[in-house]
């Protein structure tokens, strides 16, 4: 089973601008992602995939491997899944550009949920994390995500989902932006056209729930390093910093 890691990248950030290009102790965000990814050592290969002339430098300043592909995409998921027929793997992962902290435990268990599904019944696997207070669960920034028994998403919202009454037994789950798809699972999302959940929630995965398309969630209890502010800037060259100290 070949598996690939593949990191959508755009320029045209609203809450941060050129971001994947800004400066992490000496490095760009998006050469940090791609070598923390490398790394791992967890895929048999790691690519890039940009519309943007000014990333694709950088990435070829850096022997970076990359797809270029000028079309433009909703989002990331699209980007990917408009060149996946170009990918040769049987296992494709979505890791985020900006994500600079790869989640090596939670990637293993993606990984290891196809290695046991000898039937190959699960296309879609993505992640979810326990919500632990009122304020992150309030957050429209967070995707909430419920699940069946089996654990199959039901829904994704901004919203806070399930309701909280006085009593709620229930744990919320906040989405984590991770997908991975066997590549005929990608290759049939590409066909599938934007539908007024996707619309109204501006999230990708409600696509899939729209067309009846199962994503098997799994729950880590690791953290999630995003860089979307000049706070989460300043955090994580700060990290680097000090990792290169010791």
């Amino acid at each position: 089973m070949k598996i690939i890691a593949v990191i959508p990248a755009r320029l045209n950030s609203t809450r941060l601008p050129n971001k994947l290009l800004r400066d992490i102790y000496g490095k760009t965000l998006i050469r940090r992602t791609y070598e923390a990814t490398k790394n791992s050592s967890l895929f048999d290969d790691v690519l890039v995939v940009t519309n943007s002339e000014e990333i694709l430098k950088e990435l070829k300043n850096n022997q970076i491997k990359f797809l270029f592909d000028k079309n433009k995409y909703e989002t990331g998921t699209d980007r990917i899944a408009g060149i996946a027929s170009d990918i040769n793997a049987d296992i494709i992962i979505n890791v985020q550009g900006d994500e600079p902290f790869i989640n090596a435990k939670t990637i293993k268990l993606i990984i290891n949920v196809f290695k046991n599904d000898f039937d190959k019944s699960v296309g879609i696997v993505s992640v979810m994390t326990p919500i632990s207070d009122d304020l992150e669960l309030n957050n429209p920034n967070n995707v909430k995500v419920i699940t069946d028994k089996a654990n199959n998403a039901i829904y994704f919202s901004r919203y806070p989902i399930p309701f909280k009454r006085n009593i709620n037994t229930s744990v919320p789950h906040k989405h984590i932006g991770v997908y991975a798809f066997r590549k005929e699972s990608l290759l049939e999302f590409s066909k599938l056209s934007i539908g007024d959940l996707e619309k109204s929630e501006k999230i990708e995965a409600l696509r899939l729930i729209e067309n009846n398309i199962k994503i098997k969630m799994i729950i880590s209890d690791e953290m999630f390093v995003g860089i979307d502010t000049e706070d989460d800037l300043k955090k994580a060259i700060k990290i680097f910093s000090e990792k290169d100290s010791i």
